[in-house]
């Protein structure tokens, strides 16, 4: 548990999850994203706004983190009613609600403008953390781009790699740019290839290292990888680095509880439930 700028001693104020679900709107520029679950106040627990937590995925485990620590809200990167899952409230998905319902917790989720903000994006935030410049748009023709290109110190893959191991807390998968097919052996003598032009989108977004190529990027981070992305990587001559996930987009949502516990100076604590994907 990592707490934010304001301790969880004990507050007298509060606000309506209304008045925080507006900030972030506006914030976020929510309105002007089309995305794949609704973005803003999913379950409404029905109490005021005190004490806040904050976590990836609005899981069972964050769920009961959340009311073992008498939270009245929790805010997360993705939460619930995506595109294409049941449209009923049973099995898993009935029993994380059914606990927010009965603890008056209410929750609030948001995906892609949390992807995107150019400040407390996640894309941002990951690029700070490892010393990036973002200096442009994947998509040029996106206003609100979700997937960024950013510019570092120039340097070969297994500095780049230290660096994300770093920041991130775990040893990113790279696919080398070079792979020689005809004497694999050569491979392991490592990969020279000078970095100095990234593309970044974090998250699932494996496949958008084809847009990261056709952007003259030498390499393309991002938190999954696919079977065909290795091929991809190897065929257009760009690096890959896959860092997990859930570990590329916990910037993103701690950043938004800081400038929330700023705002409106209620207790905001980041919960990290491990995930190794």
């Amino acid at each position: 548990m990592t707490a934010n700028s304001v301790s969880t001693d004990t507050f007298s104020k509060a606000i309506s999850v209304q008045k925080l679900t507006q900030f972030c709107d506006d914030y976020l520029s929510a309105s002007a994203f089309k995305d794949y679950a609704p973005n803003g106040l999913q379950v409404d627990g029905g109490r005021p706004v005190q004490r806040i937590v904050t976590g990836v995925t609005a899981c069972e485990a964050l769920i009961d983190a959340a009311i073992a620590v008498n939270a009245d809200t929790i805010m997360v990167h993705h939460g619930y009613f995506w595109k294409g899952e049941s449209d009923t409230i049973t099995g898993m998905k009935g029993r994380r609600i059914r606990k927010l319902m009965q603890h008056g917790i209410s929750m609030i989720g948001y995906h892609l403008p949390l992807d995107a903000h150019p400040v407390v994006g996640n894309n941002a935030k990951l690029a700070e953390a490892l010393n990036m410049k973002v200096i442009g748009a994947l998509y040029p023709n996106e206003s609100h781009p979700v997937g960024n290109i950013a510019t570092c110190v120039p340097q070969n893959a297994d500095s780049l790699i230290a660096q994300i191991t770093k920041a991130l807390g775990r040893t990113p998968l790279n696919i080398s740019a070079h792979y020689n097919h005809a004497d694999p052996a050569a491979n392991a003598k490592g990969n020279d290839k000078i970095i100095e032009r990234v593309g970044i989108c974090t998250g699932g977004a494996q496949d958008m290292i084809e847009q990261a190529a056709v952007m003259n990027c030498d390499a393309f981070i991002s938190g999954e990888i696919s079977e065909r992305t290795t091929h991809i990587a190897r065929e257009l001559g760009i690096d890959y680095f896959a860092c997990g996930h859930h570990a590329t987009e916990r910037g993103g949502i701690q950043a938004l509880g800081d400038v929330i516990a700023e705002q409106f100076g209620l207790p905001v604590m980041f919960i990290d439930i491990d995930n190794p994907a």
